[in-house]
This record gives structure tokens, C-alpha cells and sequence, in this order.
């Protein structure tokens, strides 16, 4: 690969720079910068992180029932080793994040790109450690991946994928396997049953397709495939556009399409009507392709995962043969999948949000090949983490990411603190999370504090307490719900729903027995 040996000269970066807003060098002496993301990044708190951690334990559980070992790769690649994710050889700053690696005084340094995907690290490595891995090499792999694209609603540059791959098998029942797997993966990670379906093509099918049709040109088979895969947004009617002479947009924008003549063009067509199933699929499939070699060879493997899949338990509710699924990544080679969400979805303002594919994969036997020279077949499958966070909030599926905060010992006392720090540490000995509040305010703000926290409970030790060896506890959510039916202040401050003082050397057991029913109730 060709790459640029020089880095961009300063007026140019200066230049880049300021597009993006004021530079350095521009602003007045002493101003501030302003706070802000860098556009195509969030700041994610709790929540975020903890529903995709939810995710990711349920899902690597998954992998390793099925016998997959977990890999951990650089974020950082030699910007050759991406390959096809490259878009463009000599702009490496096109489509991922580029540096250049030692840089001499010339400029000169060979570049390296984060991870634009969790696969092309996989046939580096594969690649690189070949003679001691066991074959096949079944792995799994998830973490931040990076797109320099233009981001937009719900596109980010920077996104979670997790990914499980099977390196050195042929079989189609390697690709049953990552089917089957990925269906109960997303299950896991809180997708229920009927909640989202495996769409199952073969790209050998689309090529026996193209080779019926007459369509022997790359670029043109590429064009095809690209019009295929706008089938569920523009209709049939969009697509047989896309497949002639090319379509214009509602802007007025006009693509240009693949040049098939009408009868080539209708063929294409119905290859993609046979409709979405499992047997009765394959032989309206197979009287399309009308008996080419390699489109044969796609059915057979067809048929042999769907026989897998039978004995995996996967039936065509969960999973079935869809012709029009094209992935965009050129390099698949045989059986492709994509995982479509089904569940309703809403956004923020309650308005029905469609979230279509939250993840994909399939067969791609040439990319290891292009480090050794020689074929190995591969396949996998990789979901957004992120993105299926993201939906699974929206269709209100997230009940059970629950962010309880810890119990906070409330600073009564400031001659104390050590006290407190001690209780603390008692409580943490014994697997509770716990705090001291370490801000100046007052008794009633820190118990706002602990409400805002979502915590549990709150302990509170002044000077009747330290003399008496008790301790006071309150039972954050009863007060919240006993105080809903209390009307009267003088009653509320008599009663104090929700609080109980205990001997001092019965507050761990106290804050367990609360924890325990709080863990049977609903979420407040």
C-alpha cells in the first residue's frame, strides 16, 4: 500500500484547525477554551456504561459456553494491515483516525489507524501467530472501535462492537454456529424471544445471481449489490432504478445506477421476492438462479446450515433465508447475516424510531489471505454494544439497569471523620458499597445527596449514637414510599417512616437485610 511520506505542512494543519473552529494562535491572550465534545464523541455516565457492561458479561458468558476464548488487540494498526477498511490508500486519514509512527526529520514514518473494526485485527493476529494457534481458532473479542465519518443522529465516531469469529473452518456449519450463537447472544443481553431475527443470505447466490444475468464486470456486480441493499429503504421500485440507469433522490441528487437491461433487471428482482423463510426459500431460490455452478454451491451450504441450525435448537422464528440481505463490506465470500431488531421503539419525545440492524457478519475466507498469500476460511459475527444499548432503551427493555448508588455515612460530626471512615470501611470489609460524604454542606443536604445517589440507605452516627454504641438507619426507598401516603409534617417528623436505630454491632446486618428486600421489590 501507498502510502504519504510526508507529513502536512504547518499552514495546512493551522488551516485544518481553524475550519474547525478558533485556533490556539488566534485567540485572544488569556481567553478560555470553550467546553465542548469533539464532534462524533459523547461523554456516557453510569448508565450507558453500565447496561453495556450488562451486555457484554451476558454475551461473553455466551461465547464461552460455546468454547470461545477471549482476545484483547491494540487499538492502534499499521494503517496496512486495515486493508479494505481503508477507503482511500493515499488519504489515511479518510474513514479512520491516522498517525504517523516516528516520523523522521523528513517526515518519513509509517502510519498507523485506530481500529476502524475488531476483524481486521483478528487476521493480523491470525496471520502473525498462525503455526501455534489451535485450528480452528475460535475467538471472541469486544471494545472501542473508531470511524473518521460524518457523524449524525445516533452515528458516532467512537462505538463499542463485540465480535466472535471462527478462523480455519470451512464447514457451513461453522457459519450455523455463529448464527446460532449470535441469536443467543442477543437474547442474553435482554432482546426477548421473537424480539429480533437472523437474516441469512449467501453472497455465492448473489454471484451465481450476477452470472445468470450476464453481469460479468466488478464494478457492475458491485453496483448490483449496493442496489440490493437498499431494497428495505427505496421498495422495489427504487431498486429496479438503482439496477438500470440510475435514480434520483428527493434532493434532486441523482446515483447512478448499474446498467442492467429490464430483463437482467426483473431477474434480479425476483431473486430478492423469494421471501424470507427456511426451506420453502431455497427452492423458489433455486429455480431463480437457474442452475449456475456457484450459485449451487450457495444453496448447498444453505441447506447445510439450515440442517445445523435444526440441531441447534434455531428454529425460523429466530432465524431465517432472506435473499435481500446484502452486507456493505466487500469482502464477504460466502453466507452473510444480519441480526434485525423487531421490538417497538420509541425516542426521547415518545415518537416510533425504527432501529433495523443492530449487528452482522458472515464469511470472509480471502482477508487472512492478503498477510500469507494463502486462503483461510473464516466467518463471524459482530453486534454495535453500543447501538443495542441504545435500543433496547428505546423499546424500554432497560428495566433492570438499575444504578443504585452506595450507602452514605453522613458526616454528623466533623471530629468524627475518622469514625465514619471506619464504619465505611467496616461495610465495604463486608461487601457493601459505602461513602463517606466528603462535601461541607449540612444534615439535610447530604441526605439529599444520598437520595439523588439512589443509595440504599443512609447511616447517621452523631453524639447520642457514639455515646449509646447504636447507629441510625434509614431505609432510603421505604421512606420514599411511606412518605407518599404521610400527609402530616408533624406525623412525618414523629414517625420517621423508614428509620430504625440498632445497636452498633448489628449495622452490617441491618444495611444486609435491607439490601436483601430492596433486591425482592420493584425498582422505585
Amino acid at each position: 500500500m501507498d502510502l504519504p511520506t510526508q507529513n502536512p505542512p504547518l499552514s495546512e494543519v493551522a488551516a485544518t484547525a481553524k475550519r474547525g473552529g478558533m485556533t490556539d494562535a488566534s485567540k485572544p491572550q488569556g481567553s478560555r477554551p470553550e467546553a465542548r465534545n469533539p464532534r462524533g464523541f459523547i461523554d456516557r455516565r453510569a448508565r450507558d456504561l453500565v447496561a453495556e457492561r450488562q451486555i457484554l458479561a451476558a454475551v461473553s458468558a455466551v461465547y464461552e459456553r460455546y468454547g470461545f476464548e477471549p482476545l484483547d488487540s491494540p487499538a492502534f494498526e499499521y494503517a496496512d494491515a486495515l486493508g479494505k477498511f481503508l477507503p482511500d490508500a493515499d488519504r489515511p486519514n479518510e474513514g479512520v483516525f491516522a498517525l504517523q509512527d516516528d516520523p523522521d526529520a523528513d517526515g518519513n514514518g509509517q502510519w498507523m489507524a485506530l481500529r476502524y473494526d475488531l476483524t481486521a485485527p483478528l487476521a493480523r493476529f491470525a496471520a502473525q501467530n498462525w503455526e501455534t494457534l489451535p485450528k480452528p481458532f475460535r475467538r471472541y473479542a469486544f471494545g472501542p472501535v473508531w470511524r473518521n465519518e460524518k457523524p449524525g443522529p445516533g452515528r458516532y465516531r467512537e462505538f463499542v462492537q463485540c465480535d466472535a469469529d471462527t478462523v480455519g473452518s470451512a464447514r457451513p456449519e461453522a457459519d450455523a454456529e455463529i448464527i446460532a450463537m449470535a441469536a443467543e447472544g442477543l437474547e442474553a443481553a435482554g432482546v426477548p424471544a421473537g424480539g429480533a431475527i437472523l437474516k441469512i443470505n449467501n453472497r455465492k447466490l448473489l454471484n451465481g445471481l450476477m452470472a445468470s444475468a450476464g453481469v460479468t464486470d466488478e464494478g457492475q456486480k458491485l453496483a448490483v449489490l449496493r442496489a440490493v441493499d437498499k431494497l428495505d429503504r427505496l421498495g422495489p421500485d427504487g431498486v429496479r432504478l438503482l439496477l438500470g440507469e440510475g435514480r434520483k433522490d428527493e434532493s434532486g441528487a441523482f446515483t447512478k445506477g448499474a446498467g442492467l437491461g429490464g430483463g437482467a433487471a426483473e431477474r434480479v428482482l425476483a431473486f430478492t421476492a423469494a421471501g424470507a423463510g427456511r426451506g420453502d426459500t431455497l427452492g423458489q431460490l433455486s429455480n431463480v438462479i437457474g442452475g449456475s455452478v456457484e450459485g449451487d454451491e450457495g444453496l448447498a451450504e444453505l441447506e447445510a446450515i439450515d440442517r445445523a441450525l435444526v440441531s441447534l435448537g434455531v428454529g425460523a422464528d429466530r432465524a431465517v433465508f432472506d435473499p435481500s440481505v446484502v452486507r456493505g463490506l466487500e469482502y464477504y465470500t460466502g453466507a452473510v447475516f444480519e441480526a434485525e431488531l423487531l421490538l417497538g421503539t420509541t425516542d426521547e419525545r415518545g415518537q416510533p424510531v425504527r432501529f433495523g440492524s443492530v449487528g452482522g457478519g458472515g464469511r470472509y475466507d480471502d482477508l487472512i489471505a492478503r498477510f500469507t498469500g494463502e486462503r483461510v476460511p473464516a466467518t463471524g459475527f459482530s453486534f454495535g454494544v453500543s447501538r443495542l444499548a441504545a435500543a433496547l432503551r428505546a423499546a424500554g427493555r432497560d428495566a433492570a439497569v438499575e444504578l443504585r448508588g452506595p450507602v452514605v455515612i453522613i458526616a454528623f460530626d466533623e471530629a468524627r471523620m475518622a469514625d465514619y471512615f471506619a464504619v465505611a470501611g467496616e461495610l465495604r470489609a463486608a461487601g457493601v458499597p459505602a461513602e463517606v460524604y466528603l462535601g461541607s454542606s449540612g444534615m439535610r443536604a447530604q441526605m439529599k445527596y444520598a437520595d439523588r445517589r439512589l443509595s440504599p440507605a443512609a447511616v447517621i452516627i452523631g453524639g447520642d449514637e457514639f455515646a449509646a454504641g447504636t447507629a441510625t438507619v434509614k431505609d432510603l426507598d421505604l421512606g420514599r414510599a411511606l412518605s407518599a401516603g404521610v400527609t402530616d409534617n408533624a406525623a412525618w417528623r414523629t414517625d420517621r417512616p423508614g428509620q430504625v436505630t440498632v445497636p452498633r454491632a448489628e449495622l452490617v446486618a441491618t444495611i444486609r437485610e435491607i439490601l436483601d428486600a430492596q433486591a425482592l421489590a420493584p425498582a422505585p
